[in-house]
């Protein structure tokens, strides 16, 4: 499988994955293989059911092991033969496009995502799904077996660091600034990313901060706020005085799927720290998404945190 070949653009305010795979194969077997539900199931997620033509109702049935809901539904908005095949599935849009190309085809498949900003955070891992998606799809059409990769974390991040879904931004707020970072769990629940960031202990007003909500670049005060499993937060300080607050946020879409957001206020006197929180929080977010998905890495990656210190430097003298 060639990996991290997807595109993400924003067309009509909607972030939009496009793919393109040249086959070798008549754009009529290629047709049968992206539109007929008995051909679909060998290789797309869902199995899905339908009538094949415009309006149609359609229904998407998930195995019982998959992490989300099993059943979604959609409908059918284009249907021309042997050309173009799109329809909407919950909030998203694809849409599949073969052209002529010799003895085969060029498919181009794309995905509206749906669900606003939030939506577009799933970017990285709907890019590395499809991938999958449509390498079994070759595998299909050339009459092979196919097993998917075993690996997904590290293509998951390449997608996400490509599409920038990995960086933080700078508000500017009445008191200052606050730091703000955004990023999909994918389908963690809700109660394992609290426990993976608790530790599985306890927090309480007034307490020190479990380890892997801090980092030694923005050190902690005491748990202001603790809502298991959903909202931590604390002072942080500055020459052993309260400066600002982080806060933890998780939360969890049936549709949409779980992320994490954080937030740290600064005060204007504090503006020079921008930088290095945005650096740090960046690479904490990396680990944790890492930890997330079984992969522990230490010790604190310094080498990275300096990189990213530079870069958010100079996008804040811009």
């Amino acid at each position: 499988m060639t990996e991290y070949q997807a595109t993400l653009d924003t067309i009509a305010g909607k972030p939009v994955l496009r793919f393109e795979r040249r086959l070798q194969h008549p754009p009529s077997k290629v047709w049968r293989a992206v539109t007929d539900p008995a051909e679909l199931k060998h290789w797309f997620p869902a199995a899905v059911e339908t009538e094949l033509k415009p309006g149609a109702k359609m229904r998407f049935v998930f195995p019982d092991e998959a992490p989300i809901d099993a059943t979604s539904e959609g409908e059918v908005l284009e249907f021309d033969p042997p050309k173009v095949f799109a329809f909407r599935w919950m909030e998203d849009v694809l849409r599949f496009e073969l052209v002529p190309d010799g003895g085969g085809c060029l498919l181009v498949f794309t995905q509206s995502v749906g669900g606003g900003w939030i939506g577009g955070l799933a970017a990285g891992r709907n890019a590395i799904g499809w991938d999958v998606c449509l390498a079994g799809l070759e595998a299909f059409l050339a009459d092979r077996s196919f097993e998917q990769p075993a690996e997904w974390l590290a293509p998951m991040e390449r997608y996400i660091a490509k599409f920038g879904l990995d960086k933080g931004e700078v508000r500017s707020t009445p008191e200052g600034y606050e730091i703000f970072f955004a990023r999909d769990l994918v389908w963690k629940p809700v109660t394992e990313v609290w426990s993976l960031l608790t530790e599985e202990g306890a927090v309480e007003r007034g307490a020190e901060p479990p380890l892997p909500a801090t980092n030694g670049y923005v050190p902690a005060g005491p748990v202001t706020e603790a809502e298991a499993p959903r909202v931590l937060e604390y002072a942080w300080l500055h020459e052993c005085e309260p400066a600002g607050r982080v806060r933890w946020e998780i939360h969890h879409d049936p549709e949409l799927g779980t992320r994490v957001e954080l937030t740290q206020t600064l005060p204007t006197r504090l503006a020079d720290l921008r930088a290095t929180a945005l650096a740090a929080w960046h690479v904490q977010l990396e680990l944790f998404f890492a930890a997330t998905h079984g992969e522990i890495r230490c010790p604190w990656p310094e080498a990275r945190t300096e990189e990213l210190r530079r870069h958010y430097t100079d996008q804040l003298a811009e």
